[in-house]
């Protein structure tokens, strides 16, 4: 069984992953996921996998809510990816339409006019459509 492991202290190492469920069953893989941009510093969370489903759930259920190394941690059974779904950055629509006649104009975000060149030509085009 995948287990996810959320809440974890960021100093935390897989090995030290591995020692907490290592009590309840044998443990196949304990990895910490890592940001890769960021120095491979810990994103806080992280998935064990044990060989034994009844350990695994013994596990979830001792552990769930307890504290470790001063945060209280989150345990619970992995559910899989939707298919498709693999992460990453996502394309963003960012409006469309609504330009200045003519003009390349776009969306605008938070509820801007629309922006663009030819702003000077009427309609709704209006610059730099971020108001804040």
């Amino acid at each position: 069984m995948n287990i996810y492991v959320g809440n974890l202290n960021w100093n935390m190492s897989s090995e030290d992953l591995q020692n907490l469920f290592t009590p309840y069953g044998e443990v196949t893989s304990a990895k910490i996921v890592t940001d890769k941009f960021n120095n491979d510093r810990s994103k806080g969370f992280g998935f064990v996998e044990m060989a034994d489903d009844d350990a695994a759930k013994a596990a979830i259920a001792a552990l769930h809510d307890t504290e470790v190394l001063g945060r209280k941690i989150v345990v619970n059974e992995s559910t899989p990816r939707p298919e498709g779904d693999r992460g990453g950055f996502k394309k963003k629509s960012f409006g469309g339409g609504g330009g200045s006649r003519g003009g390349y104009g776009g969306g605008g975000s938070r509820g801007g006019n629309g922006g663009g060149y030819n702003r000077d030509r009427g309609g709704n085009g209006g610059g730099y459509g971020n108001r804040y």
